[in-house]
């Protein structure tokens, strides 16, 4: 997908001036404990840019979905502070995609305002402020996955509180590229795809992130290519269910 450089500024600030208190990502993101493998991804990440666009608040509820090797993992859970919480939803430890990452992660000190719980099938959860997934709403798309999206989505409008929102971060795919063959051989989605999905769930589009983009990625590689691997073009979508 190709887009424009000068779209307009990143629609991400934070409106300090609401009375809405929200989280402190730089705070997160500079928490000591955070490993250097994960400090060393920031640059390309951009984690304080992408927590501040979640408007995510000290305190929220929040559920992060497939959560890999845990980056976004610390972060969200120092965001929230003591007084939130975390639940983070990982495949069944015997599928092909397991990842210990977030149980050990919620071991660690620290990390106690985290529940690991199983993406399929979810568990009944307290109503949510948020729900983010980040460079994996594409594999809900795979082929050997066979999710029903419109049940996905409307699921996550049900666990919602009014106004909670989601956050889906993902490599972008060319414009009308086929779903399914795009997520099983690039990794990538068309996120006028994940609009039109989100919208017909009953959200609405909240706001949109220039950050991550990168008009230079031809869009045609896999994104575990050594030529692309950490410089996809990618987009952030906020999505809010209405009060």
């Amino acid at each position: 997908m190709i887009r424009k450089l000068m779209m307009g500024a990143t629609v991400a600030a934070v409106l300090f001036g609401s009375g809405v208190a929200y989280a402190d990502p730089a705070a997160a993101v500079a928490d000591a404990s955070r490993p250097d493998a994960d400090k060393d991804r920031d640059a390309a990440r951009k984690p304080a840019e992408m927590l501040t666009f979640s408007h995510i608040k000290d305190g929220d509820t929040v559920l992060e979905l497939l959560p890999g090797g845990g980056y976004f993992t610390r972060l969200l859970s120092k965001d929230v502070g003591p007084s939130g919480h975390l639940y983070a939803a990982v495949p069944d430890a015997m599928s092909r995609d397991a990842s210990p990452a977030a149980t050990l992660i919620a071991k660690e000190p620290g990390y106690g305002n985290i529940t690991v719980i199983p993406i399929q099938p979810l568990p009944d959860l307290p109503p949510l402020d948020a729900i983010w997934t980040s460079q994996n709403y594409h594999d809900l798309h795979l082929s050997r996955v066979h999710a029903d999206m419109a049940s996905v989505d409307k699921g996550f409008y049900a666990a919602l509180k009014p106004g909670g929102v989601v956050i889906i971060i993902d490599h972008a795919a060319i414009a009308g590229a086929p779903v399914a063959e795009t997520a099983d051989n690039l990794h990538r989605i068309d996120p006028a795809v994940v609009k039109a999905e989100m919208t017909a769930a009953g959200f609405i589009l909240d706001g949109e992130s220039d950050a991550l983009w990168n008009p230079n990625d031809p869009h045609t590689d896999n994104v575990f290519a050594p030529t692309i691997r950490g410089k996809t073009d990618q987009f952030a979508l906020r999505f809010k269910k209405p009060k």
